[in-house]
């Protein structure tokens, strides 16, 4: 029976198999091994938005394991012209092993999932980011060498698809997640009563003057998501004093570190002090999403 990767309740049961298979994976090409476990494999990505790291990470992670990704941007095939999601998932299904779809919703997203015969992996909807989130769990563990008990907060725009997915992911291998944002960008309460259920404590807020308090790890995520360009101005208003500042993380534990997925709009979400200091992992975490999604797509190929 085929898996996708749709949501991080797809992993759930084996989200640390996964972790430590992107672990294990990174140490052996870094060593000079061959991780050719799938050797003569294609993966077909789709891409509706833009991107630089699901793009490179992709492709030259599916060339590492041994295999070859064809890159499909919404001009170069006829989803963009109008053919169907149901019709373009069936013939993709003919030709390559896998596809990464980056997709503008999640209803295209989990329609394309239904129709394909080979597995689908989500590279971001307007709901999800799971490969992201995979990743930064797989960074926080090499960092804090473990995940439970750990004290997780995301502060900026809790209704996009970053918090969705930091809630279940977090959640699901037994880390505290606190979302803080402004009220009318709290998360869908499907993501938070889903990650409640995992028995962790789980609390989304406003208040900005305690967010890094006992804080182990702290996220966010560009204000201004891709399609939301319209909304800057109203954005940025909002979000004034949601800034990850030196001076907040000198609040958090001392060994506190910071994430963000990238790119990143420096003062506006992040001062460039944090993003570039000694707590940030920005970059380890961006080299780890072509770890992580090459441990997804071995999982998923299985």
């Amino acid at each position: 029976m085929k898996r996708d990767l749709i949501s991080m309740l797809d992993v759930k049961d084996d989200i640390e198999e996964i972790i430590a298979l992107g672990i294990d994976l990174k140490t052996k090409v870094k060593k000079g091994q061959t991780t050719h476990l799938l050797k003569g494999k294609t993966l077909g990505m789709i891409f509706e938005k833009s991107s630089t790291r699901t793009r490179v990470s992709f492709e030259v992670g599916m060339e590492k394991l041994g295999g070859h990704a064809l890159f499909l941007s919404k001009n170069d095939i006829q989803l963009g012209r109008g053919e169907t999601i149901e019709d373009t998932a069936l013939v993709l299904s003919r030709y390559v092993d896998m596809i990464m779809y980056r997709a503008m919703s999640n209803v295209a997203m989990k329609e394309f999932a239904k129709h394909a015969t080979i597995p689908v992996i989500s590279g971001l909807d307007d709901k999800e980011h799971p490969c992201q989130v995979v990743t930064d769990l797989m960074t926080i563990k090499e960092h804090k060498k473990t995940l439970k008990d750990l004290n997780f907060v995301y502060l900026g725009d809790g209704a996009n698809n970053m918090a969705h997915s930091y809630l279940l992911g977090c959640a699901m291998v037994g880390m505290n997640v606190k979302i803080v944002a402004p009220k009318k960008y709290w998360p869908d309460a499907y993501y938070v009563d889903e990650a409640k259920k995992f028995g962790v404590d789980v609390v989304v807020t406003d208040d900005v003057k305690h967010v890094a308090d006992d804080a182990d790890v702290i996220a966010t995520d560009t204000w201004v998501s891709m399609g939301d360009e319209t909304q800057k101005q109203q954005r940025l208003n909002d979000f004034k004093g949601y800034t990850v500042t030196k001076e907040m993380m000198n609040q958090a534990n001392p060994n506190a570190i910071f994430i963000h997925c990238l790119p990143a709009y420096y003062d506006y979400e992040v001062s460039k002090e944090v993003a570039h200091g000694p707590q940030s992992v920005i970059f380890d975490e961006a080299e780890n999403r072509m770890w992580a999604q090459m441990a997804i797509m071995v999982t998923l190929d299985k």
